[in-house]
């Protein structure tokens, strides 16, 4: 068993290291209402009181219902000041603008939303002097499962070494609300959808391969094909250079 208690001391004090370096007065996440943004927002309450964390619902039913709910829960057990920013109308004028532009495909439209919450946070993080905490999990950013520029864009993220399976441990050893970690893992980008329905192989599956172990070759090479289809998304941009 790891030591969480030694975890989230070393992760607090990591997160007040940059913030004394930054100059910045304080910390802003997007709170989801899910497992990875919970335990972001923990670790920044408790190393800067001043953060804030946004809701940012985008068109998905779930993003106004369960999420906004959970994301609630967790903000209240913490202590975490809570602000909430609808995109939907956000959205729809930017596919308004669009019109005669391009027609917008599937990838595209799922986008958009992370996109403008990065821009919603970065907004914020502007206009406070805050610095943009990242929420992106290990198991992710392995297989590409985050948006470029999207939640794949902040400042810092206390989290990203974290497997999905640890980050599961570390919210049961701080106690965090029963309903964030029971609920299937989820980023809501339209209603219905689940990360691991989306991926077509399980969080168990992915960490046991990042943890060496072996799974059925059939679902190995899923996450070998999604390794490397979005290894572009791990790389830093191409420059041109002599």
């Amino acid at each position: 068993m790891r030591n969480y208690q030694e975890e989230f001391d070393n992760r607090v004090a990591f997160i007040r290291d940059l913030l004394a370096e930054s100059g910045a007065k304080g910390i802003v996440y997007g709170n989801s209402g899910g497992k990875d943004s919970a335990l972001v927002g923990i670790l920044c309450k408790a190393a800067c009181d001043n953060t804030v964390g946004i809701i940012m619902p985008c068109t998905s039913k779930r993003n106004y219902d369960e999420d906004s709910v959970d994301a609630m829960a967790v903000a209240e057990q913490y202590g975490i000041e809570t602000r909430t920013v609808d995109l939907t109308p956000v959205k729809e004028a930017e596919l308004k603008a669009l019109e005669g532009v391009t027609v917008p495909n599937t990838a595209a439209l799922a986008n958009m939303a992370p996109r403008l919450r990065m821009l919603t946070l970065y907004a914020i993080a502007a206009s406070e002097s805050r610095l943009v905490a990242g929420t992106g999990n290990r198991s992710e950013a392995y297989v590409g499962y985050f948006t470029k520029w999207g939640d794949g864009a902040h400042d810092f993220n206390p989290i990203s070494d974290l497997t999905v399976t640890e980050i599961y441990e570390f919210l049961r050893y701080l106690n965090a609300p029963k309903r964030i970690i029971e609920k299937a893992p989820s980023a809501a980008l339209f209603d219905g959808q689940t990360d691991e329905s989306e991926m077509g192989v399980t969080y168990a599956e992915l960490d046991a391969v990042l943890c060496g172990k072996k799974i059925p070759t059939e679902k190995k090479k899923i996450i070998d094909k999604l390794h490397n289809q979005s290894e572009h998304k791990r790389k830093g941009i191409a420059v041109y250079s002599k």
